[in-house]
């Protein structure tokens, strides 16, 4: 089995046809899904989906690129919901310094708060790192959390090995299938095989042989295989060892029969 560590089942985008898009998932072998909101907007339908299928996980959060249409008071509804216990990661938060028409402090803001409350109800996060890895390792020092998952990594190796030694899993998908994706590839070939977690982040981040097209979390199957030849594995085993890798850093076991 293998578990799409980061998919936004959510999405406007599926619709029309989610229920299908879920069934081709664990067709292809996907039988587990971490669903993490962008916004508290979205709080709702995340949380709707993980209860009416056993096999889905929800995390809540308010992404770094929706700070700017937030309000304080979303942070005081996230720490009312994380105290049901019923969400597994805080997410997906961090910081995004690609995007240069946004806020940086108030990312930063937002940021630090949510890390505080991951700390304050044990829970592990999901980390949107892109282009500012080192930003986010000096938050990670000062508001330490248990762990988590640093979401489409594409950063440097002593990034990476840090981001290892504060308990962090590292997400590998779309991006594998691409030839000119060099720096992802040696990563994704070189790293501990028990730091890394497979995702989609379906409906984005198409692969090579779709790249015009919409995500689907059935692709992981084959992204599984990808990591598989890069680094001289069965898939079979790749399956075991990511699943074995998700499950630990979120602390979500299998349902029984899963």
């Amino acid at each position: 089995m293998l578990i799409d560590t980061h998919v936004h089942l959510d999405a406007a985008e599926f619709d029309d046809d989610r229920e299908q898009v879920i069934e081709r998932a664990r067709a292809a072998g996907v039988g587990r899904f971490v669903v993490p909101a962008v916004e508290r907007q979205g709080f709702d339908a995340v949380e709707r989906l993980a209860a009416n299928d056993p096999g889905v996980g929800h995390a809540l959060g308010i992404h770094p690129l929706y700070t700017m249409r937030a309000e304080r008071e979303d942070l005081d509804v996230l720490d009312q919901r994380l105290k049901t216990g019923r969400a597994i990661a805080v997410g997906e938060i961090g910081l995004d310094h690609y995007v240069t028409d946004v806020d940086r402090g108030v990312q930063l803001e937002f940021f630090a708060a949510q890390l505080r409350l991951a700390a304050r109800h044990g829970l592990p996060v999901i980390l949107h790192v892109r282009r500012a890895i080192d930003p986010i390792l000096a938050q990670l020092r000062r508001i330490p959390v248990p762990g988590g998952i640093a979401h489409a990594f594409n950063g440097s190796r002593q990034q990476a090995d840090i981001l290892i030694g504060l308990g962090f899993k590292l997400g590998f998908g779309g991006s594998m299938s691409y030839r000119g994706s060099t720096r992802i590839r040696e990563l994704a070939a070189s790293l501990p095989i028990a730091s890394i977690v497979l995702e989609t982040d379906a409906p984005d981040i198409p692969p090579e042989w779709a790249r015009d097209r919409r995500n689907e979390p059935a692709n992981l199957a084959r992204y599984a295989e990808i990591l598989a030849g890069l680094r001289g594995m069965r898939p079979e085993e790749v399956a075991e060892v990511t699943t074995r890798n998700a499950t630990e850093v979120l602390r979500w076991p299998s349902p029984l029969g899963a």
